[in-house]
């Protein structure tokens, strides 16, 4: 991949995220340029990496960049977009979520290379799975830098990836309940977590592991007859598990379609 000039407008949880792993060893990008609306993550970012300056505004960052990155809020967009001005076909790329394609090139109101992008927290490890829409060979090659890259062929497809990105406080909150549920029970303090994650990471990576199998497949091998994992399958299922996620990932899918927020 060619070492291009990255900017970031918008210093954020994400564009944070993604600058750390870009510019982890080795740096994947020559320089990055970053908007001063968050003070002190951009003058930590810029302490940290010689490769980080920090603009004096928005306009600054669009100049100085080969590829920009919108990493604002969606109720701030059109605000923060209609006033600048960017160069025809110049590669941006749009993490802002939940934000319809045609807005953000009404805002921009220039002829732009626009891509969409889903990065989440963990591309600042370069551990990221990121869904991009449309497919693009440069930005896909940045997200697979800091991951694992998925290439939508279409909106509908990474609609409904955006929707199971919300699946993380979920997951998260499953393994707290679990290991609250083991403390409550006499299990010491620390010990379920140190036992509950990296059981959640092998079973991630089992997954991962075997993608010729399909994962309900993968679920009955675990569940034995009789045994302990189908007894707690078959509870979920019993008390609405499966139907009350199904029914979540409906809900926030219909926000998505509808410009809803994050």
């Amino acid at each position: 991949m060619d070492k291009q000039k990255i900017g970031f407008i918008g210093t954020g949880t994400i564009a944070d995220a993604m600058v750390r792993g870009l510019l982890a060893s080795p740096a994947a990008v020559s320089e990055v340029t970053i908007s001063p609306r968050n003070v002190e993550i951009a003058e930590r970012l810029a302490a940290e990496f010689v490769e980080v300056s920090i603009a004096a505004d928005n306009q600054a960052v669009i100049d100085a960049s080969d590829m920009v990155v919108l990493s604002v809020r969606p109720q701030i967009a059109q605000d923060v977009l209609s006033g600048l001005t960017f160069r025809k076909n110049q590669s941006v790329v749009s993490v802002i979520a939940a934000t319809d394609r045609r807005a953000l090139l009404a805002w921009i109101g220039t002829d732009v290379h626009l891509v969409q992008a889903i990065p989440l927290p963990f591309v600042a490890d370069r551990e990221g799975v990121t869904a991009v829409f449309p497919p693009d060979p440069r930005v896909a090659a940045i997200f697979s830098v800091l991951g694992i890259a998925i290439e939508c062929d279409t909106k509908e497809e990474y609609d409904l990836l955006a929707a199971t990105s919300a699946l993380m406080s979920t997951v998260l909150c499953i393994m707290a309940s679990s290991v609250e549920w083991l403390e409550k029970r006499g299990l010491p303090k620390g010990k379920g977590r140190a036992y509950i994650a990296p059981l959640f990471i092998s079973l991630s990576q089992t997954a991962l592991r075997s993608q010729s199998i399909p994962l309900e497949q993968l679920s009955q091998e675990f569940a034995t007859k009789g045994g302990l994992n189908e007894q707690v399958l078959a509870d979920f299922e019993k008390n609405g598990g499966r139907d009350a996620l199904t029914a979540a990932l409906d809900r926030v899918l219909q926000r998505i379609r509808n410009g809803g927020g994050t």
